[in-house]
Formats: C-alpha cells, sequence, structure tokens
C-alpha cells in the first residue's frame, strides 16, 4: 500500500465502555485480555480493561474494534518496536 495511503485519521468512538472502535490503527505491538498496545497516527494507544478483545481488525484501513469492559484509553508518545501481528505471520 503506498505511504499516502497510510496517512488515516486518528477517531476513537466508545460506546457505553463496552464497544470501541478505532481508525488510523497501523498496527497492534501486543494484546491480552486486559491490554491492547496499538501504533496509532498520532501515537501509541494503549486500551486497557477487562475480558477485552478484538472483534475485528483490517490493518489495511486502519480499522480496529475492541468488545469488553473499556476502563483507559492513553496515549503515550514514544514509538514502539515490533508487531505481535507482524510475528505471527512470518
Amino acid at each position: 500500500m503506498a505511504e499516502e495511503n497510510r496517512l488515516l485519521k486518528n477517531v476513537i468512538r466508545l460506546e457505553n465502555r463496552e464497544k470501541l472502535s478505532v481508525t488510523g490503527v497501523l498496527d497492534v505491538v501486543r494484546f491480552d485480555e486486559f491490554e491492547i498496545l496499538c501504533e496509532c497516527e498520532k501515537g501509541a494507544l494503549s486500551i486497557k480493561g477487562e475480558n477485552i478483545h478484538i472483534s475485528k481488525i483490517e490493518l489495511e484501513k486502519g480499522d480496529l474494534t475492541v468488545d469488553g469492559l473499556i476502563t483507559s484509553l492513553v496515549y503515550e508518545d514514544k514509538q514502539l518496536k515490533g508487531s505481535f501481528l507482524k510475528s505471527l505471520f512470518k
């Protein structure tokens, strides 16, 4: 995919703290049932909660959907290295 197509808006939509939609996602670095760490256009995003899981991911479009109880959304300024998903598909 061309680099200019990767410049996506970073939009976050949270419904009733149970369904989270994020656009502008470049990569998912790691995840478990308590935290999902992803690289977005605007920096690293940490999604924390209970029983959270990725219900939909389309990195080509930059879309991520998470279900579960969302307790925290935090942007980090540091750059992330390595991708959990990329390591799965090597």
